[in-house]
């Protein structure tokens, strides 16, 4: 009997996921629900780092010397380069196909904080492709590539938030572009590629992006640059970029910018670019966030967007819940974004509003309008400053956005129904009142 009852719960959670759907009503694949962690033993060969003459000394670069065991796992066909218990100082190194990288528990690979250290590359950054330093580690066109175990990630990123607010000081307009600074994980081109377990922490500039992946799947991280003493400056915990089938489960993430950002491209002629690109089926789900700009961000490099989820995730702290960046230079459409079963607090719910900085018209003279269509955000209970944060602009067009069993506090509990439309509103308590539709 036990049996048969544990088979037809078997049934039923299954009936149940089965009919899971993205916000444009297509299915949610199966891959979506299988995360179990990556068997390093699954790999190849095992190189250890100490067995190829790197040292357990947190003030000598060995970049060459780490770079040296990935080529050799890669002339041999492949494994996983282990970081044992220790610290090590390296640049950037570049993971190799069939390559993985394994850092023990209390395995440290830090950063160098001396640029000059760092090449130059053509790689991906704000929406362009450009010379640019590349991150501390990198994978491009790596399929199957893995992060994972129990160490950390360390970008050392003091110094270069300290020389970026002293250029800001000197030049009020200072730019990332300005104050040039490595990314901590860089991954392009590559299908099948799994980040878990390990602690990313203290980049100088963005801390994990990502370019034109598909089936990516982050599990179990603890993502972390600070805003104080020394702010980070543009540390995101995550950036997908033109990319389809990612998952960020379980993770926690606090960064002194945008917890996750959605990127592609910027620019009048953004949606021609062939380097630029979507995001498609975005799941983000079971994470914690600690102080960020912003849980869920679309931009400020963005062209379009559709089919994101954000769900069962706890938020403390954050600038914002949603913040959909509208840029007057850039035509982009946001579509089909799903926000569900959140808690904790944030200064604002929703962010709407032209983002202006640094922009270029330039010449276009059939600049399309841009949109944000087909926006739920259900099952919340949120303490926040400002609720409906929203402005109007002839920039761009809102509409179809729901508001849906809202629990709210907030000092400006204000809502400008004549924003959106059409806006359904169905048990919108605000203060302890329920807001009907006008």
């Amino acid at each position: 009997m036990k049996l048969i009852i544990f088979l037809f719960a078997i049934f039923i959670n299954t009936q149940v996921f089965s009919q899971e759907k993205f916000p444009d009503g297509t299915p949610i694949p199966d891959w979506f629900r299988k995360n179990e962690v990556v068997n390093i033993n699954s790999l190849g060969k095992i190189y250890r780092i100490t067995d190829y003459g790197v040292i357990n000394d947190s003030t000598i670069l060995q970049t060459e010397k780490i770079q040296a065991v990935i080529d050799r796992a890669e002339q041999n066909g492949g494994g996983v380069i282990v970081i044992p218990q220790g610290t090590f100082l390296s640049s950037s190194i570049f993971f190799k196909p069939k390559t993985h990288l394994y850092l023990e528990k209390n395995a440290v690979l830090k950063g160098s904080d001396d640029i000059s250290n760092f090449p130059i590359v053509e790689t991906r950054m704000e929406g362009q492709t450009l010379k640019y330093f590349p991150a501390l580690v990198n994978a491009d066109h790596v399929n199957g590539f893995t992060i994972s175990g129990e160490g950390t990630l360390n970008g050392n990123g003091m110094r270069y938030w300290k020389s970026f607010w002293k250029r800001r000081a000197v030049n009020s307009k200072c730019t990332n572009m300005d104050e040039l600074r490595p990314r901590l994980l860089y991954v392009s081109n590559s299908n099948d590629v799994q980040i878990s377990g390990i602690h990313l922490i203290n980049s100088p500039f963005w801390t994990t992006h990502f370019y034109r992946c598909n089936n990516v799947k982050m599990l179990n991280l603890y993502i972390f640059s600070p805003a104080e003493p020394v702010k980070a400056p543009s540390t995101d915990g995550i950036d997908i970029d033109a990319c389809n089938n990612f998952l960020v489960k379980n993770c926690f993430i606090s960064a002194n910018d945008d917890g996750i950002a959605l990127k592609g491209g910027k620019g009048t002629w953004a949606d021609k670019d062939p380097t630029n690109g979507s995001n498609t089926n975005i799941i983000i789900e079971d994470c914690t966030y600690g102080f960020c700009h912003s849980a869920l961000t679309c931009g400020s490099e963005s062209i379009h967007d559709r089919n994101i989820i954000l769900r069962r995730c706890t938020v403390d702290k954050a600038n914002r819940l949603l913040w959909l960046k509208m840029r007057p230079d850039t035509p982009q459409k946001y579509e089909y974004i799903l926000v569900e079963n959140i808690k904790g607090n944030a200064n604002s719910f929703l962010f709407i509003k032209p983002w202006s900085q640094f922009f270029d018209l330039k010449d276009r003279k059939d600049m399309p309008l841009s949109y944000s269509a087909n926006v739920t955000m259900r099952n919340i209970n949120l303490e926040c400053e400002v609720f409906f944060n929203v402005k109007e602009s002839d920039k761009y067009k809102l509409t179809n956005f729901t508001f849906e069993n809202l629990n709210i506090k907030a000092k400006d509990g204000k809502i400008n129904q004549n924003a959106i439309k059409p806006f359904i509103l169905k048990n919108v308590i605000v203060n302890n009142v329920k807001i009907k539709n006008n």
